[in-house]
């Protein structure tokens, strides 16, 4: 198991560390006496040997939640979490050809497919808690698009961004951010050249849009090495990584894990 120094930035007392920034699209890394059960609004949260456990907060989600914990002796404790709000960016892309905006009928049994190995892919919830160490940026490069922004392409709204992209010429390394094993590594309609990495108690990363991948899965993969390199298949307009963090199914900001670019 791999563990972690906590430095807390939103909550901290005798029996609860939490890491992370408390506002909408995070992920929080939390820790309580082993033993202890955790519910967040009174639905249960997974808690491992250690006493450690990560809830998320989605791009729309309420300000105000409750974070309770019983531990080993029984005795009940209650935290009350406020959230910042967000403004998201709306991002206009005109000009594209009919088939990036709408796909056409005859790939709808592939897409469909397509959803089912992602939902494979990040079914399973292992006991490993990768996901405790520090992230770091999985290439380098500006930020082109972040979390949460509005696209409309042709001027048909589409669903929010969820990932954070970073631009960079078509061959750039792409690094694994936090160690973690490989659950997916396929060509997809969408994302083109995926790769899911599990970092352990439901998190995962995402990397679309790869021209290469190097890995396959089963591979266990340390943190800072390289698992492909950034191109422009699937759909997309331009070389870039698209870096995507879920929490099971919920999809949260990766750029809140990592420290922010120059």
């Amino acid at each position: 198991m791999i563990t972690f120094s906590f430095a807390p930035v939103s909550a901290k007392d005798e029996e609860l560390v939490l890491n992370g920034e408390l506002t909408q699209g995070s992920l929080i890394r939390g820790q309580v006496s082993p033993g202890s059960t955790v519910r967040l609004n009174g639905r249960h949260v997974e808690v491992n040997s250690q006493g450690k456990f990560v809830i998320g907060f989605p791009r729309k989600a309420a300000q105000s939640h409750t974070l309770s914990w019983t531990d080993k002796k029984g005795e009940s404790h209650e935290r009350s979490l406020q959230l910042t709000l967000r403004e998201y960016d709306i991002q206009r892309i005109d000009g594209l050809e009919p088939k990036m905006v709408t796909p056409p009928k005859e790939v709808t049994e592939r897409i469909q497919n397509d959803r089912a190995k992602v939902s494979r892919a990040r079914a399973e919830e292992r006991d490993y808690d990768a996901v405790f160490t520090r992230f770091i940026w999985p290439a380098d490069g500006p930020i082109t698009g972040v979390y949460g922004s509005q696209r409309i392409l042709n001027g048909e709204p589409k669903w929010p961004h969820y990932g954070v992209d970073v631009g960079s010429p078509e061959g750039s390394p792409v690094v694994a951010p936090a160690q973690g094993y490989v659950v997916l590594a396929d060509d997809l309609y969408y994302s083109g050249n995926t790769i899911i990495l599990d970092h352990g108690m439901g998190v995962f990363s995402t990397f679309l849009h790869l021209h290469t991948m190097d890995v396959k899965v089963g591979d266990l993969i340390e943190q800072g090495n390289q698992i492909g390199t950034i191109g422009s298949t699937g759909r997309s307009t331009g070389p870039h990584l698209d870096w995507r963090i879920n929490l099971g199914q919920m999809r949260l900001d990766p750029a809140l894990l990592v420290p922010p670019k120059n």
